[in-house]
């Protein structure tokens, strides 16, 4: 591995406009002497990880992915099912993190209760079954979908207005003190929509981003 650490970020559907929003997303977390960012699509992904097949449909080709990449220091599952993030760190000795994990763990450090907003309705079993298997649902004040796509919430037109509908009522009927972006294509309006509702909002790639910047700083 190069003496500069490196963090490779891949976005398990097949969206490219999807990884160029969380590419540019990174662009806070690159500073000098930091560690390189690099922002990949998962080509074997469907065009929107949206039910739990397309979760299942990923697992494989994501571990083959980070068994093959020996010059990464460590991982970042861009999807907030956190698909493959398991077997992911059965194959490698380095880290891996998932970023619906970080993004919930980073809300928790900012708020009582945090709501997140889905992509769709059917979204929101699939995602109450992670946080149960994390012990987190008592943290959680309420989770409400946009009822879009993958695809129309990383360049749909409208979609920063659907999201301060949604946010709004998660935060003044749901009591939500802290809101996590359930998308990654989500990742462009975090900064629009934490100045409308006024509360912090995680985008759940930057907040694992972060934490495999922690940790691969503290592994040198």
């Amino acid at each position: 591995m190069s003496d500069r650490p490196r963090i490779r970020v891949v976005n398990p559907n097949s969206n490219e406009a999807v990884t160029r929003g969380i590419d540019a997303a990174m662009a806070p977390l690159r500073f000098a002497d930091g560690p390189e960012i690099v922002c990949s699509t998962l080509p074997q992904g469907p065009f929107g990880i949206e039910t739990q097949e397309h979760v299942e449909s990923v697992t494989l080709p994501l571990r083959r992915l980070v068994e093959a990449d020996n010059a990464s220091d460590a991982f970042v599952i861009a999807c907030y099912s956190d698909p493959g993030l398991h077997v992911c760190r059965e194959g490698t000795a380095r880290p891996v993190f998932g970023i619906a994990e970080c993004g919930v763990l980073t809300a928790l450090a900012r708020a009582e209760r945090f709501g997140v907003i889905a992509i769709l309705q059917r979204s929101i079993a699939r995602h109450m079954r992670y946080l149960r298997q994390l012990g987190l649902t008592d943290r959680l004040a309420g989770e409400r979908p946009l009822e879009m796509s993958v695809a129309e919430t990383a360049s749909g037109e409208g979609t920063l207005a659907r999201m301060i509908e949604v946010g709004r009522a998660l935060k003044d009927e749901d009591g939500a003190n802290a809101i996590v972006m359930g998308c990654a294509g989500m990742a462009r309006h975090r900064g629009p929509l934490e100045d409308a509702l006024g509360i912090p909002v995680i985008d759940p790639t930057q907040a694992a981003v972060t934490m495999a910047i922690g940790a691969v700083q503290l592994s040198r």
